[in-house]
């Protein structure tokens, strides 16, 4: 599928994200859902998201997933963070015109790296699993 998703194509209360940086902007459109502490990123798959076989490429899972652990990182610290390492486990395939939904959560933080886990399904179906650690930045003024 190469059309742009439809509003019923995106489940009820995602919302396209607008404040990503120019590389998920470009990699996009990716979608967000939050409820209370917990948040969700959303992808509608289109051919630009896959390889030569029409399912979503492994760069792509990981673009999702370090999307997932950034976005935990963040809300945990209300600071910004740099992946310093990244691990992705590609449990099955995702094709065009399927939903990709993923959540993550910070796992633990010692002095100033955080730890993080990531799921992403397409319905019931773990499409990957990742782990990740991030380094916490400073604020600069």
């Amino acid at each position: 599928m190469t059309r742009k998703p439809l509003p019923g194509d995106i489940p009820p209360g995602f919302v396209e994200s607008r404040t990503r940086g120019p590389f998920s902007t470009h990699n996009g459109p990716f979608f967000h859902k939050v409820e209370g502490d917990r948040f969700w990123h959303g992808l509608f798959v289109t051919a630009r998201h896959c390889n030569s076989r029409g399912r979503l490429h492994g760069g792509m899972m990981t673009t999702f997933a370090d999307g997932l652990m950034a976005t935990a990182v963040a809300r945990a610290n209300k600071v910004t963070a740099v992946t310093i390492n990244l691990n992705c486990n590609i449990c099955a395939a995702a094709d065009i015109g399927d939903w990709l939904e993923g959540t993550a959560h910070q796992t633990g933080l010692n002095d100033g790296f955080a730890f993080v886990e990531a799921e992403a399904r397409v319905g019931e179906n773990i499409i990957f699993n990742a782990s990740g650690v991030f380094r916490l930045l400073e604020e600069r003024g």
